[in-house]
């Protein structure tokens, strides 16, 4: 028998051997997705069924709905103290409102500084996004009492308050890179670092409006849901 013949023989053998066993591996496959998509939605609904009486589901639910209300009553209580936007106060006013809040960031200015616009308007970015701390400015010319007590001599000065005691300071640019064109992030990550905000994810920011609406539709949701049942 020819020598090449028979290689070639095995060979074609060889290779019919491999799509055969191919060709039973994708009818294999094809059949389990088959039977796989057609018990989907069999299983899905009877999942869901076994999920709406499940009691420890409920109770996630009722502890998640009672964790929003939580979050939204503090952010009101906050807003009622006058956090949540940046406000100028007098110094009549100014020592009630550093005593009454746990953390509060003071910015003691001067309307003819250009330095002092610059750092209004970060801190006026920052107020909104940082609830828990309050945010509040003083003009320095109106204000000698506590421009004399705290040993202000250069403005911007923005004076950092816990539990209203003066804390630390940022004096003019210093910790800012010492130029006029820092970002409100690097403000924000100086603030971050001596403890008077509280460091948030990038996207948290971003969606911090959209995330607090839908706590608010949640809870209406919630107690329309409780009158109902009433």
């Amino acid at each position: 028998m020819d020598p090449d013949a028979v290689k070639s023989t095995l060979s074609n053998l060889a290779f019919g051997n491999v799509m055969a066993a191919a060709a039973r591996n994708y009818q294999k496959e094809v059949l389990a997705n088959e039977k796989a998509q057609g018990s989907k939605p069999v299983n899905e609904e009877v999942d869901l069924d076994e999920l709406m009486d499940d009691p420890e589901l409920e109770r996630l639910h009722a502890d998640r709905i009672a964790a929003l209300k939580r979050e939204v009553e503090k952010r009101e209580a906050f807003k009622r103290q006058g956090h949540g936007e940046y406000r100028e106060v007098s110094e009549g006013d100014f020592l009630g409102e550093v005593t009454r809040s746990e953390k509060v960031i003071c910015h003691f200015y001067h309307k003819e500084f250009y330095r002092c616009k610059i750092m209004d308007k970060h801190l006026k970015t920052l107020a909104p996004r940082h609830v828990d701390t309050k945010f509040i400015k003083v003009d320095a010319e109106n204000a000698p009492f506590f421009v004399t007590k705290l040993a202000i001599k250069t403005l911007p000065c923005v004076v950092l308050f816990s539990k209203g005691v003066a804390m630390d300071r940022l004096v003019g640019f210093q910790d800012l890179g010492t130029k006029d064109d820092f970002t409100t992030n690097k403000l924000e990550n100086v603030l971050v670092k001596k403890g008077m905000l509280s460091m948030k994810k990038k996207e948290e920011d971003d969606e911090d409006a959209e995330y607090q609406e839908s706590i608010r539709r949640s809870v209406r949701s919630s107690e329309n849901l409780d009158s109902d049942s009433d």
